[in-house]
């Protein structure tokens, strides 16, 4: 209890200054959470509910009052309004919550998203459509042209209307009197999505939005004549006059085909008739793909083409013959783009896959050359075609790597030599590897070259020994900047060794310190405990580093520190 105390006090001390910090209000509130946690599993561990309401209503009270103090001076912080409706849907506070959403909203009107969660949760946890309905009126009247409202919106009216059809189809199957419900007829047959759907095709341009509708408008079984607005109005029958030009289009008409096919299978087919139909279909899919192609020869064309494709021969078929047919079409696809040089760089690691997996291996290395012709500069590109040459072993990949640092800027280069030492430390020799090693510091960015630090660390213990180690230590940290890894990795090292000396370790640790000694607090305990448990320690430094400790630490890692020093003079860390 006392400890308690003694925490709760401490945490109410920081949020009384005069000059507030945004992070002890969260460590305030995450503090109390956490209790309130422990609190319900001890209850529930024990079954003892006495006080229940008392204990933990003071509580919740008392987050709720920190959440409005630091939402009061930290208004603009959405993070910290979600972080409070959060809680009051954990701890089912929905009058609070009531109350969160209309002040989160007065002051946010301008985020889509906020007032789609307000909604939904009055829809779907307080089964309110009306409120629903007027927090997505409202929420319009900021974004009169948002088409994910009007999706939302659109979606929420065809879900209560499916809930009062269910409810009146029971009430029905019960023979109740149902004069004192009153079910519209127009609100079961989804007319307040139609006329939601009909203000919004004003509104928005494009099909996405209209496609989108219409995927909603298919999940209800009660939306024929909705579904056939939506396509009459903005869908396949005007589609190659008014949206002729978006890849969107095409792909929602090909696809379509699929439906179309399905639709018209019958229950007494064999396997073999089902295959044959599942060709046609792709075959016509196949079609209007094509056609899209020529008609809008763009990026985003082919790559919903590819797509397509790739999803077809990635579906599971016992028939071979199916399985054949789509990955000769997938990789026709791929070539096709390819050589209208409408590839997207992204999807020439798929093309690749692809082909090594067909085991089509001149085909690999010669897409992947001409892959760097074409994005030269990007290191990801480059990347995949050494990745393939390492794979068959191919001579080349010596001169590729060379090729591949000379067409890449500095910047950004860190995979490529990563990939090229990791390469060098399997094929060739110690003495090779390490001069790569050296050049890659010389060529990468300070920021970058901490990571190769490392690397060239564990792989000349693992090469050369703990004498070439040291040395090559001793070299790379007179130029900075540093990782706590690597120096934490020479501390692992030293410890691992026979002999090991307590000098080595205090100077790794004095150089580590001079770098991290603000930042880390564990560092310092792990100082501490090494003077304390080596043979060769001097438990008499401890005052010293613990002085030095308090001195450079900056912020609560000086209180943490303390914590964690305290209970290791009481034996518990």
């Amino acid at each position: 209890f006392r400890a308690v105390l003694k925490r709760a006090s401490a945490l109410e001390y920081k949020i009384q200054r005069r000059a507030l910090r945004k992070e002890d209000f969260i460590n305030y509130i995450q503090y109390e959470i956490n209790f309130l946690e422990l609190i319900k599993k001890r209850r529930a561990r024990i079954g003892y509910s006495f006080k229940k309401d008392e204990i933990e209503g003071s509580i919740l009270h008392r987050v709720h009052s920190l959440f409005k103090r630091a939402i009061g001076k930290w208004k603009e912080d959405v993070q910290l309004w979600l972080s409070h409706v959060a809680f009051c849907k954990q701890w089912n506070a929905k009058h609070e919550l009531s109350k969160v959403f209309s002040s989160m909203l007065a002051i946010h009107p301008n985020k889509p998203a906020l007032w789609i969660m307000a909604a939904k949760w009055e829809m779907e946890t307080r089964l309110s459509s009306e409120s629903a309905r007027h927090l997505f009126l409202r929420a319009l009247r900021f974004h009169p042209e948002c088409p994910k409202l009007y999706q939302e919106y659109f979606r929420m009216e065809l879900m209560n209307a499916e809930k009062q059809r269910k409810e009146k189809k029971e009430f029905e199957r019960a023979k109740m009197d149902l004069g004192e419900f009153n079910y519209s007829e127009e609100i079961l047959n989804g007319e307040m999505a139609r006329i939601i759907y009909r203000d919004a095709a004003q509104k928005i341009q494009g099909v996405k939005f209209h496609l989108a509708v219409l995927s909603i408008a298919k999940l209800f079984d009660f939306t024929q004549d909705l579904q056939k607005e939506i396509l009459e109005r903005h869908g396949v029958f005007s589609l190659q006059t008014k949206f002729a030009d978006d890849p969107l289009t095409w792909d929602y008409m090909a696809r379509r085909e699929l439906e179309l096919g399905s639709l018209q299978s019958t229950e007494h087919t064999t396997k073999q008739m089902k295959v044959s139909e599942i060709a046609q279909r792709e075959e016509r899919c196949s079609a209007v793909f094509e056609e899209a192609v020529r008609a809008v020869p763009t990026e985003d064309m082919w790559k919903y083409y590819i797509t397509f494709c790739v999803e077809r021969y990635n579906r599971k078929t016992n028939s071979e013959g199916l399985k054949q047919k789509r990955l000769e079409r997938t990789r026709s696809v791929f070539n096709k783009a390819h050589e209208s040089s409408l590839l997207p760089e992204a999807l020439y690691k798929q093309w690749l896959q692809l082909l090594l997996e067909s085991n089509l291996l001149e085909k690999a290395v010669e897409v992947a050359e001409a892959a760097t012709k074409r994005f030269s500069l990007s290191v990801e590109t480059w990347q995949m075609r050494l990745q393939v040459l390492i794979q068959l072993k191919s001579d080349d990949v010596s001169q590729c790597f060379e090729e591949a640092i000379k067409r890449v800027k500095s910047k950004g280069t860190l995979p490529l030599w990563t990939l090229w030492v990791e390469w060098s430390e399997g094929t060739r020799s110690k003495e090779d590897t390490e001069a790569l090693y050296q050049r890659s510091l010389c060529a990468i960015t300070h920021a970058e070259s901490v990571t190769m630090k490392e690397k060239y660390l564990d792989w000349t213990y693992r090469t050369g020994g703990y004498k070439k180690v040291r040395r090559v230590f001793n070299s790379l940290c007179e130029n900075r900047p540093f990782s706590l890894d690597f120096f934490r990795k020479m501390i692992q090292i030293e410890k691992e060794q026979e002999s090991c000396k307590m000098l080595h370790l205090r100077e790794y640790y004095e150089r580590a310190l001079r770098e991290f000694g603000s930042t880390d607090s564990d560092l310092w305990l792990d100082y501490i405990k090494e003077e304390l448990s080596h043979p060769q320690g001097k438990p008499e430094n401890c005052g010293s580093i613990h002085w030095r400790a308090m001195k450079m630490l900056q912020g609560d890692l000086v209180e943490d520190f303390v914590s964690k020093y305290t209970l290791l003079q009481t034996g518990h860390l």
